[in-house]
């Protein structure tokens, strides 16, 4: 049975979570206001989500797109505080992914030397994949915020003033939960746009963690249970309605230099990423950028990915939000 999970808001404002069965028409999980709540409650009666879902039973149908139209779809998974959702990633974990990053900072004066980030890319390419029980390569890894830096389906994803650059990245997103006693649980997986500003990061690859701290979004559907190895979508950018630039992505382990199991990890290894009650979103790295082939976005540019296994296509518009620099004052 595939299951695929939706937050809203009905029509007085009121949160709500619908479940897709088998590809079905979406209808209302009953007696819960958010997939955090279901989580919850499938953690303490020792229940996988797809059970939970059928032990709260399902109400009435759901037409999300008509939702997603009136601005009233939600991420999918969300904390009630978010300062206590962590929004973390991995690079160079797809198979051709160094080559975008390669040409940011590669040593023009001495073209057979290896950059730090091809050098990170082979390490995972010879030991990404351990057998099982073992560890492997550490990959790249990033901080992109808490839970107040998640646009919603169809809602705006805002650039600072102050950036350089806008621009999409397609992922596959690990949604998790951390369970009373530390144990972080899968609640499952949705596709997302991680969104970075790549001039920043070109002008010196230490710039990495400042080009991350960006908004990003994912959704509208999560999709619980297994990924499926071989993930094939499309990313776009439209512009006044029309296909500006589009290219398909590949994601899932049969494209990549890196186990789940071993991303999963290096990330849940730190004893801060299992605080119980916290929410995790990871994004897992793309092999596919418009940056990479010399596209420059505008804001109003309509951000469009897809993927089939996870249902309708998570799109955003992209804006500029005035960022003023703060005065600091001495106490």
């Amino acid at each position: 049975m595939a299951l695929r999970l939706i937050q809203y808001r009905d029509a007085q404002g009121a949160r709500a979570v619908a479940a897709r069965v088998d590809g079905g028409e979406a209808r209302q999980v009953k007696g819960v206001s958010s997939t955090y709540a279901l989580a919850v409650a499938a953690i303490a009666a020792g229940h996988d989500l797809a059970s939970q879902v059928h032990s709260q039973g399902l109400g009435e149908p759901v037409d999300v797109a008509a939702l997603l139209e009136a601005g009233q779809v939600l991420a999918p998974l969300d904390h009630p505080d978010p300062a206590h959702l962590f929004v973390t990633g991995t690079g160079l974990t797809h198979l051709g992914s160094a080559e975008g990053r390669d040409k940011m900072h590669k040593d023009l004066a001495d073209p057979a030397k290896q950059t730090d980030s091809m050098k990170m890319f082979r390490l995972g390419l010879e030991g990404g994949k351990p057998a099982t029980g073992q560890v492997g390569a550490q990959p790249e890894w990033f901080y992109k915020g808490d839970g107040s830096i998640i646009a919603d389906p169809d809602a705006a994803m805002p650039s600072p003033s102050f950036a350089l650059d806008g621009g999409e990245e397609p992922e596959i997103v690990g949604l998790y939960i951390i369970g009373p006693d530390g144990t972080p649980f899968r609640i499952g997986y949705a596709v997302g746009n991680e969104f970075s500003d790549h001039v920043t990061e070109r002008q010196n690859y230490l710039y990495l963690a400042h080009s991350k701290l960006r908004h990003c979004s994912f959704g509208p559907e999560l999709l619980v249970g297994p990924l499926p190895d071989d993930v094939r979508g499309a990313s776009r950018i439209r512009r006044d309605g029309e296909i500006v630039w589009e290219k398909p992505f590949l994601s899932g382990e049969a494209h990549m230099s890196h186990s789940l199991a071993n991303l999963e990890h290096h990330h849940f290894k730190y004893a801060l990423f299992r605080r119980p009650g916290d929410v995790h979103v990871h994004y897992f790295g793309t092999a596919t950028l418009s940056f990479s082939d010399g596209f420059t976005t505008r804001p109003g540019d309509v951000f469009e990915v897809e993927a089939a296994p996870f249902g309708l296509p998570l799109r955003n518009a992209l804006t500029v939000v005035d960022q003023p620099v703060p005065v600091i004052r001495s106490l």
